[in-house]
C-alpha cells in the first residue's frame, strides 16, 4: 500500500477557493477507482505550519501515477496551483 501525504499553504483571501479545492479533492474518491482511502481536511491547530492536508492510500506507485494523471485530478490540481503558496508531499509504502 502506498500512502501519499500532501500539505498546503494558501494565499490570503482565497478561503472560498480553498473550500472549492478541498471539496473537489474529496469528490475524487468517488471518481478515481485506484483510490483505496482518502482523508482531506483543514488544519485546526494555529501552531502548525500548513493549512490543509491530504492523506491518500492507493495500492501501488502505478496507481498513484494514474491518480495524479487522471483528468479530474488535474482539474482540481490546477485550482490548487492558483491559490497555494507552498506544498510539501511524501509517499511511503506499508505492508497493509
Amino acid at each position: 500500500m502506498i500512502t501519499h501525504i500532501v500539505m498546503w499553504k494558501f494565499k490570503d483571501g482565497e478561503e472560498e477557493k480553498v473550500d472549492e479545492f478541498l471539496n473537489g479533492l474529496k469528490g475524487l474518491k468517488n471518481v478515481i477507482p485506484q483510490i483505496v482511502d482518502m482523508e482531506v481536511g483543514k488544519n485546526v491547530n494555529d501552531k502548525n505550519d500548513f493549512e490543509a492536508a491530504l492523506v491518500l492510500k492507493v495500492r501501488t506507485l502505478a496507481d498513484l501515477e494514474i491518480y495524479k494523471d487522471h483528468p479530474e485530478h488535474l482539474k482540481v490540481s490546477a485550482l490548487c496551483k492558483q491559490i497555494r503558496t507552498d506544498r510539501k508531499a511524501v509517499d511511503f509504502e506499508t505492508d497493509d
